[in-house]
């Protein structure tokens, strides 16, 4: 059997995420740094901003079925750039 490890990311937050930005211009644009693995940001995938929207997500465990819950989303595309087209 394969070794395990708990991945428990800090997820930031809205202030953390404005915070970070307060200096950014305006008009720069986002890229976002996907990690390969988890955990693994040296060996990123890179990835654009493209949209951000609130998102309805299932309820975690042992929370109410019945009463939806929603997070603030940020959608990510590739690049720009030229692409083979995928043939199959």
């Amino acid at each position: 059997m394969a070794d395990t490890f708990d991945h428990a990311p800090a997820v930031w937050t809205a202030r953390q995420l404005r915070s970070a930005l307060a200096d950014v211009p305006d008009d720069a644009p986002i890229s976002i740094g996907v990690a390969g693995t988890p955990g693994d940001l040296d060996e990123y995938d890179e990835f654009v901003l493209v949209g951000a929207e609130p998102v309805e997500v299932d309820p975690g465990d042992g929370e109410d079925p019945g009463t939806p819950q929603v997070e603030f989303t940020l959608f990510a595309d590739a690049k720009a750039g030229l692409y083979y087209l995928d043939m199959e």
